[in-house]
């Protein structure tokens, strides 16, 4: 029962942000933008994810959560340290995805900050040389009462929403579309390509592990390599958030 009320006051904080957000930022394409993103970083991420987008000289934006980093479960293993420094080295995105992978809502605003210093740190020792400047959600989970917090730091954040960002949107409540389980659905999400391509905006994807053998919450390496290779046949340009912020000219976002 707990669980379910939580879910509820999740979507519901999330629901209020899109509606009442003040600061927006215009998507101003003429092309459509795709961006494929990864959450808390399982190893077949990098290992396999990071390949199908290099294969079509693509790159995404891994958000990790170092307190994850080499975690082994019983259904998949979190990347380790080195693995996020070659994702980096290799040209990728590292954004931030908190330290100890908690809802933001249940934390103070002083324990939030301290945890976001906390992965900015565990990234700087892995090797990140670039300060990630993009953030997205733990389960999806936004709050209200730490936005500014993120605004101080980083130019955009990421929730779900399952929509395209067209138009005027709030930078820290960007929407995206799940790449999850079963596996006919997510070889059915071509179907947002098709709509992003009609029409363009910006659509962001994301998804965790990359696995013939997926969580709920990820796909089977040939799934992904399907979508990657129908936004290219779309000629949709496939960039990583802080590259496509850039095309938008959103390099002034923060406040």
């Amino acid at each position: 029962m707990l669980e379910k009320v939580a879910s509820i006051t999740d979507r519901l904080n999330n629901k209020l942000i899109w509606k009442f957000a003040r600061a927006r930022r215009p998507i101003a394409t003429d092309r459509p933008i795709v961006t494929f993103t990864f959450d808390d970083v399982p190893d077949t991420a990098w290992t396999h994810g990071a390949a199908i987008l290099e294969k079509y000289d693509a790159r995404g934006t891994f958000y990790i959560a170092g307190g994850l980093e080499g975690r082994v479960e019983p259904d998949r293993s979190l990347i380790s340290a080195d693995g996020c420094r070659d994702l980096f080295l290799r040209g990728h995105e590292i954004g931030c995805h908190t330290f100890s992978h908690r809802k933001v809502g249940s934390l103070s605003n002083r324990a939030f900050a301290g945890d976001l210093d906390r992965n900015g740190a565990f990234l700087m020792d892995a090797g990140i040389s670039r300060r990630p400047t993009n953030f997205a959600f733990p389960y999806n989970a936004a709050s209200p009462r730490i936005r500014q917090v993120l605004r101080q730091r980083y130019a955009t954040c990421r929730a779900g929403g399952e929509a395209i960002n067209r138009d005027a949107v709030d930078p820290w409540m960007l929407k995206a579309v799940e790449i999850r389980q079963p596996e006919d659905h997510a070889l059915g999400l071509t179907r947002w390509i098709d709509d992003v391509a009609t029409n363009p905006g910006w659509l962001i994807f994301f998804t965790h592990d990359i696995t013939a053998a997926p969580t709920p919450y990820g796909c089977q390496p040939e799934t992904l390599e399907r979508l990657v290779s129908h936004a290219i046949d779309r000629r949709c340009e496939i960039l990583p958030v802080c590259e496509a912020l850039n095309r938008f000219g959103w390099k002034e976002a923060r406040s």
